[in-house]
């Protein structure tokens, strides 16, 4: 049988994704017929962990209006692959800036077009409408999405909002004791090997590299009490990041004043505005059904939340 050529990208800032992306492919590594390459993405210069708390924040509107930080010579070993996984973070309801950086390359263009390629999400809870840019960055290079699989944090939702930002900034999961660790759970990472599972099977069989590949494996779940969340965070992220690149031309120090109005704005509304929002759409979700339902089936799109 011939050989099967996969390449594997990823950026993993505080090793949870390489953790995520090495369960993955383990499947893969396993047949004899499967050539791995994988690609750790380096940023010049390296983002910092943990975050120190205005360095966290200054990055949202290059992240949100993709305009990353460079990275280092892309090396690709082949001129074709017959899979691409990329494996990402999100930031601000985007690609982490690496990601964003090599699906903009130019010689990364060249390699992708015309392949398919299967993303792995590791992220706190909303991901859907930085998929979105995904779709779009991998639409733009003619690329062909087949699949994506999703992985949250264990917490709620609302301990998130607290965790998250906590390990961001401490490098700590679990800096106090009364709050729940933040992360994917190891049981949710150690999920995803199924997945890499069915590649392998699909490589194997040289069967159709297609949307077909992950669907009914429950690859991914969307909780539609995030939807309309995600997209007004999208929304509000994309008009402050056009503002903060515009002040920064004219001064750094006009940037960082609005910046911290910005990070009082965003707390004013996480304490105010989710749980009155939240009360909101309790209120009238049995209203939307049917809508919700076709932005489930959107969103959820190609592998499709069911089993």
């Amino acid at each position: 049988m011939q050989k099967r050529n996969v390449l594997v990208v990823f950026y993993s800032q505080t090793g949870q994704l390489a953790r995520l992306t090495e369960k993955f492919i383990e499947p893969l590594k396993q047949e004899e017929n499967i050539n791995l390459e994988i690609m750790s993405l380096k940023p010049i210069p390296e983002f910092g962990f943990p975050w120190k708390f205005i360095e966290f924040f200054n990055i949202f509107p290059e992240t949100v209006h993709l305009r990353p930080r460079r990275i280092e010579r892309l090396d690709f070993q082949r001129e074709r692959y017959d899979l691409i996984i990329i494996a990402y973070t999100v930031w601000f309801l985007s690609p982490s800036q690496p990601i964003t950086a090599f699906l903009l390359n130019r010689r990364t263009k060249n390699i992708i077009k015309d392949t398919p390629v299967v993303t792995l999400i590791g992220c706190r809870n909303m991901w859907l409408m930085a998929q979105e840019q995904m779709k779009m960055l991998l639409s733009r290079a003619n690329a062909k999405l087949i699949g994506n699989v999703a992985k949250i944090d264990q917490c709620s939702s609302g301990t998130s909002f607290i965790t998250t930002p906590l390990w961001m900034l401490t490098g700590k999961k679990k800096p106090v004791s009364w709050l729940s660790s933040a992360g994917i759970s190891d049981e949710e990472i150690n999920d995803v090997s199924r997945f890499g599972k069915r590649i392998a099977e699909r490589l194997q069989e040289d069967g159709p590299l297609d949307e077909t590949l992950l669907q009914k494996m429950g690859a991914v779940k969307i909780d539609e009490r995030l939807i309309l969340s995600e997209r007004s965070a999208r929304r509000s992220f994309y008009l402050w990041g056009k503002l903060l690149i515009a002040t920064g031309k004219i001064s750094p120090s006009l940037r960082k004043g609005i910046l911290f109005l910005y990070i009082i704005f965003l707390i004013m509304i996480i304490l105010i505005g989710l749980p009155v929002t939240s009360i909101l759409k309790a209120l009238f979700l049995p209203f939307f059904r049917r809508k919700i339902k076709k932005q489930k089936q959107y969103y959820s799109w190609p592998s499709g939340e069911g089993f």
